[in-house]
C-alpha cells in the first residue's frame, strides 16, 4: 500500500524533513493589512514582528476551505492509495473540520487526523506516522495509532512577554503588565483535548525560565518516548536556544534532538522569543 502523508503547515516541519519523508504541506494564510501570503512562501517572522511593532495589531490568519483541501487532497493522492492529513488542533481553528468535508467527498482512501496539537506537537505525529508507514502498516492502523498517540503528545512553551496572547485575547491587559513588572514567564501548554492553558508560572531571565521549564517536564515525564524531540522557537535569541539544547541533553536521553524555527501563523499568535521543547510522553 503507497500512503501519502501530509500536514497543515502549522507543524513547523523543517524543509529537509518534508523532503526526505514526501510530507505534503497545505499551507495556511498570514494577512498583513491588505497582504495576503502563504504560510512559508514569501513572509518571514521578521515580517510579523515589524508588522505588529507598526501597527501595534497582529496579523490575521486564514484557516483553509473544504474546497481547497479537497483540491489538495486529490493533487496529493495521485499514484496513491491512501493519504493521512494532519490538522492543528480543532481548538485551535476551523481546518480540521473543513478536511473533514473533503475527506468525505473524496472517499475513505482519504483520512482526515486532529493532532490536538500546534507546532512541532504536530509535527511529532507526522513524523510518527511517517515511521510506522516505513514499517509497513496501512494507512488505517496508522491512523488509529496515531489518534491513540495524540493525547500523550508535550506541546508547550515559555513565551518571552504576552503581548502577542495579549492581544490574541488569550491573556488580560492586568495579566500582561504584571507579568512584565514581575518578570513571569507562564508554561503555555495543550491539554489532552488541544485546549491551550497556562499552566505554570515561572519567573526571572528568560533563560532561568527555560532551565527550569525543561527540568519540570522532566520531573513530570518520567516516561516518554526517546525517538526524537523538537526544540522549536520564533527566532529566540541564540544564547537561549542554547542554553535550552543543554538543558535538555542534560535532563533527558533522545535520539534525536531538532531545533526548529516556528511558521507566520505560530508566530503571528506568540510572539518572538517564544521557546517550547516537544516529544510524545508515556
Amino acid at each position: 500500500m503507497k500512503i501519502k502523508i501530509t500536514s497543515d503547515s502549522t507543524c513547523d516541519l523543517s524543509k529537509d524533513q518534508l523532503e526526505k519523508n514526501d510530507i505534503g504541506i497545505f499551507a495556511l494564510s498570514v494577512i498583513l493589512g491588505e497582504n495576503s501570503y502563504r504560510d512559508g512562501e514569501g513572509i518571514t517572522p521578521q515580517d510579523i514582528f515589524d508588522f505588529v511593532a507598526q501597527t501595534q495589531t497582529l496579523p490575521k490568519t486564514a484557516a483553509g476551505s473544504a474546497v481547497e483541501y479537497e483540491e489538495f487532497f486529490r493533487k496529493q493522492i495521485e499514484g496513491c492509495d491512501a493519504l493521512i492529513h494532519f490538522n492543528i488542533s480543532s481548538k485551535a481553528s476551523s481546518c480540521h473540520s473543513a478536511a473533514c468535508i473533503a475527506a468525505k467527498n473524496i472517499g475513505p482512501q482519504v483520512i482526515a487526523i486532529d493532532s490536538k496539537a500546534l507546532s512541532t506537537g504536530q509535527g511529532l505525529l507526522v513524523m510518527k506516522a511517517c515511521d510506522m508507514r516505513a514499517q509497513g502498516m496501512d494507512a488505517q492502523d496508522i491512523a488509529k495509532r496515531i489518534t491513540e498517540l495524540t493525547p500523550f503528545v508535550n506541546t508547550s512553551f515559555v513565551p518571552d512577554d504576552l503581548n502577542y496572547l495579549h492581544k490574541g485575547g488569550r491573556c488580560s491587559l492586568a495579566a500582561m503588565l504584571g507579568a512584565k513588572v514581575l518578570k513571569l514567564h507562564p508554561m503555555i501548554a495543550e491539554d489532552k483535548d488541544g485546549q491551550l492553558i497556562a499552566k505554570k508560572k515561572y519567573m526571572g531571565s528568560m533563560e532561568r525560565c527555560i532551565k527550569n521549564y525543561i527540568a519540570d517536564l522532566r520531573a513530570e515525564y518520567r516516561f516518554y518516548d526517546r525517538t526524537r524531540c523538537f526544540i522549536t522557537h520564533s527566532n529566540a535569541d541564540p544564547e537561549l536556544v542554547e542554553t535550552a539544547k543543554k538543558a535538555v541533553s542534560e535532563n533527558f536521553e533522545f535520539d534525536e534532538v531538532t531545533e526548529t524555527v516556528a511558521g507566520s501563523i505560530i508566530t503571528s499568535h506568540c510572539g518572538r522569543n517564544t521557546l517550547g521543547v516537544l516529544f510524545i510522553h508515556s
